[in-house]
């Protein structure tokens, strides 16, 4: 297979060839060859990068096929443009023993269309509370442990679960929220909420959290990722932390990057955990993302029934999805005015997550041919009702965007193409 276009080098694009054997990318060249033999795709204008990478998804199976199945997540995520995603262990039941874990293994084997990295659970029942999970026994097979959904609350129960995981060699990845300081909210505790009568979750409940886990990290040596930061001050404790050399890395969505609470609509897809917050906190997670500060962005895709989505903020669910928006609404609203460089954007959606998680990956001679095509220059109206995804709560319904995935390869494998999935 050959695939001619605009080819990522790692801090530019040139036209040229990359040629696929046997899975693996075999050569790139900005010279193309004479030769058409196998498989010639002429991309024209499109731009060739290496798969995106999501370490924050939530595929609901097993436990929850009603709001989203092993295929539709993982098709979703094929176009998107992502060849590898982390599930988030929201399962039942949760993966906190290997037979647990396997009801997944076995889903991801039979029906994945796209690579799946399981997350363990830090503690049993994914409780943030009791007793930790079997870690050494899930280690062989997950990427890391989280109880994603619900923070630690106990803080030697965190202390002890970053001893193991550092002798694992794996990573916690922790969701940050002090359940002492929730106090039953549910949207950003600003200016809207006390506008319309909503209860508030505060900054601190986050970012007091966060604080504490990184004097922990900090103590046990542990690697420890920080999902789906939304305050400043969770930026600058992490960049603070980097300077002092702590094993930390970030992430935030882009709903952080791009939304407020001043954009708030009195509607569910509005409404995930943790909130829109200020114009102020979305700003310091812009320039966080541009210096590094924040490592890398992840969709934190959360899919509900239409149901659990339809019964405003107060009611409805926490989560939306994201695997099939990302890259257009953060190319066209950061890369295109000039905000964030392609390089940074390339490097926070696939390279950082590999290099921090230990995916592989990439776009040598020899990796994985793991590979996501885009029309940049196609320009189209964000309609849910074209999901592939079986969530369609998305606060980004109607936005014009730039940028369709053109094809997605997995390890040589199309798994995305002409607008469809390729079984």
């Amino acid at each position: 297979m050959k695939l001619r276009g605009n080819i990522w080098l790692g801090h530019g694009f040139a036209n040229g060839e990359l040629t696929v054997d046997k899975g693996r990318i075999a050569g790139i060249g900005v010279c193309v060859s004479d030769s058409d033999g196998g498989s010639v795709f002429k991309l024209n204008n499109c731009f060739i990068i290496p798969g995106l990478a999501d370490v924050h998804v939530h595929l609901r199976d097993p436990g929850f096929s009603m709001k989203e199945t092993m295929f539709t997540g993982t098709a979703a995520a094929a176009r998107g443009g992502y060849t590898a995603v982390c599930s988030m262990p929201n399962l039942n039941p949760p993966p906190d023993t290997p037979e647990h874990l396997q009801l997944q293994l076995d889903k991801i084997k039979r029906d994945a269309c796209v690579k799946v990295y399981p997350v363990g659970t830090i503690t049993k029942g994914q409780q943030g509370s009791g007793e930790l999970s079997e870690m050494e026994a899930l280690a062989p097979n997950v990427i890391g442990f989280s109880d994603d959904g619900r923070g630690v609350q106990s803080e030697a129960l965190m202390e002890e679960a970053m001893h193991r995981a550092a002798a694992l060699g794996k990573p916690i990845i922790a969701h940050c929220e002090a359940n002492e300081l929730l106090h039953g909210g549910y949207i950003h505790d600003g200016a809207y909420a006390k506008a319309h009568g909503h209860k508030g979750i505060s900054s601190e409940s986050e970012w007091k959290q966060v604080e504490r886990d990184l004097a922990l990290a900090k103590r046990t040596g542990c690697q420890y990722h920080v999902c789906h930061i939304s305050t400043k001050e969770s930026v600058e404790l992490i960049r603070k932390a980097k300077a002092e050399g702590v094993r930390v890395s970030c992430e935030t969505a882009p709903h952080y990057l791009l939304l407020t609470e001043e954009d708030l609509q009195e509607d569910g897809r509005f409404k995930m955990n943790p909130p829109l917050r200020t114009k102020a906190d979305r700003e310091a997670l812009v320039a966080g993302l541009v210096d590094g500060t924040i490592d890398m962005v992840a969709t934190d895709h959360a899919p509900h029934t239409a149901g659990e989505k339809a019964r405003g903020l107060a009611g409805s669910a926490m989560g939306i999805v994201g695997l099939e928006t990302a890259f257009p609404l953060l190319y066209t609203y950061l890369v295109k005015p000039g905000i964030l460089p392609m390089e940074r954007l390339i490097d926070a959606m696939s390279t950082a997550p590999r290099r921090i998680f230990g995916l592989p990956g990439g776009m040598a001679e020899g990796d994985a041919a793991d590979i996501a095509v885009f029309d940049l220059d196609c320009e189209y109206k964000i309609d849910p009702q074209e999901f592939v995804s079986m969530g369609q709560a998305t606060p980004f319904a109607g936005w014009q965007v730039n940028g369709r995935t053109v094809m997605t390869i997995v390890e040589g494998k199309i798994k995305w193409q002409n607008n469809s999935i390729v079984k």
